[in-house]
């Protein structure tokens, strides 16, 4: 397999699903500065041409939520394009944060239709090709509410499935080449997150108090990892599911100790 960088390897061809805003964006901006070829795919037609537009890239509009969608992007990338080396699964939806009794249940079914039946539909479209090459490296973008209790009573399992198909498909899939990786992004300051805190709905210094590192993450911090584990770099890496939470994980059990330690010395944590 061509392992594809700005320092003299050959290009590789890309595909971010929700790749028109957002961790997708985010993703898809510095796949292409490092060098490959990317598809922006995204339900969102015209945004995926604004950014594909933007980083010289292409873009389709894909409903991830249906299996003959992504078979049909996948068969019509690689017959106009060439092969797919990356795939990163980035497309999905948030839930209200609602008590059980009152998630409606066709809001149960759109979170799992898309963000765990659509992250199973393009894998599999795009990896069994890969598969069958014998290379390929794919991100599946999961999430912290997939590994601790939430009150996302849709979105956690979703994303706990997730976490759990990229275990299975990297076992699958290995001995053919494919690596298969998550990525759980802690509180990630996306437009949707941005937009929730403006409306008040979101206290943005809560977020910032329960990680251990005192802040929140940004799409690019995200991004750094999708490229790392879809890079040669990470080539005897697969089955992992990497969180990106600035410490929110580890920081948890503090709580019931009176909190997190301050900082020492001054803010670059220099004594």
């Amino acid at each position: 397999m061509a392992r594809g960088t700005p320092q003299g390897r050959a290009m590789m061809i890309a595909v971010v699903t929700g790749g028109a805003s957002g961790i997708g964006a985010a993703c898809a901006r510095m796949l292409a500065a490092r060098g490959h070829r990317v598809v922006v795919a995204d339900r969102d037609g015209p945004r995926a041409a604004a950014l594909a537009r933007e980083i010289g890239g292409i873009a389709i509009t894909l409903d991830v939520a249906t299996q003959a969608a992504n078979e049909a992007a996948a068969a019509e990338i690689e017959t106009t394009l060439g092969p797919v080396e990356i795939l990163v699964t980035s497309a999905g939806v948030i839930q209200r944060p609602l008590r059980a009794e009152d998630l409606p249940e066709e809001e149960v079914r759109r979170v799992i239709d898309i963000d765990q039946i659509g992250t199973w539909n393009s894998a599999v479209a795009f990896g069994t090709r890969m598969a069958r090459r014998g290379a390929g490296s794919i991100v599946t973008i999961a999430s912290i509410a997939g590994m601790r209790a939430m009150p996302l009573h849709a979105y956690a399992p979703a994303k706990a499935a997730v976490i759990a198909m990229t275990q299975s498909l990297a076992a699958e899939w290995g001995r053919s080449g494919v690596r298969v990786n998550a990525v759980s992004p802690g509180f990630t300051l996306t437009p949707a997150l941005g937009a929730a805190i403006d409306a008040g709905e979101r206290d943005p210094s809560l977020l910032e108090a329960t990680s251990a590192l005192g802040r929140m993450v940004t799409p690019e911090d995200i991004a750094e990892a999708v490229c790392f584990l879809a890079s040669d770099a990470a080539r005897s890496i697969t089955g992992v599911n990497l969180p990106v939470d600035a410490g929110w994980l580890t920081a948890g059990s503090f709580a019931s100790y009176g909190g997190l330690p301050p900082a020492r010395g001054n803010s670059r944590g220099v004594p």
